[in-house]
């Protein structure tokens, strides 16, 4: 017999990789409210079977990149990621937006950092 038949079990659809200290300086540097709506954001990335675009949008013109995209009142923010092996998602590192579009050093910056984790992965390979 279920007691709770309100309480749900949820599982992740997807598990988040924080590569290097990228995330966590960019985390770290935020408001406590940001830093719980970032919170909440990729907790919605890890358990929801299809993540509405608002917060996590492919980007054109890129090789396989993402933005979790996070708001809070007027302020936006974005944390580039890519996926590894279908349901690893790798969180690089993140930014607050000013501008209507994303600036091109931003995904530069991204697209190094994807490079690096599969030239280290490749490294460290067994």
């Amino acid at each position: 017999m279920d007691y709770f038949p309100y309480l749900r079990i949820v599982t992740n659809k997807r598990e988040l990789y924080f590569f290097k200290e990228y995330f966590r300086e960019f985390y770290e540097a935020q408001t406590w409210k940001v830093q719980k709506k970032i919170l909440w954001t990729l907790k919605i990335v890890e358990t929801l079977d299809r993540v509405p675009e608002i917060y996590f949008k492919h980007l054109e013109n890129t090789n396989a990149l993402y933005e979790i995209r996070v708001q809070v009142g007027n302020d936006i923010f974005r944390l580039f990621c890519f996926f590894d092996n279908n349901n690893l998602v790798v969180v690089g590192h993140g930014f607050q937006k000013k501008t209507q579009k994303t600036p091109t050093k931003e995904i530069e910056r991204a697209e190094k950092i994807k490079k690096e984790y599969y030239e280290e992965k490749k490294i460290n390979k067994p």
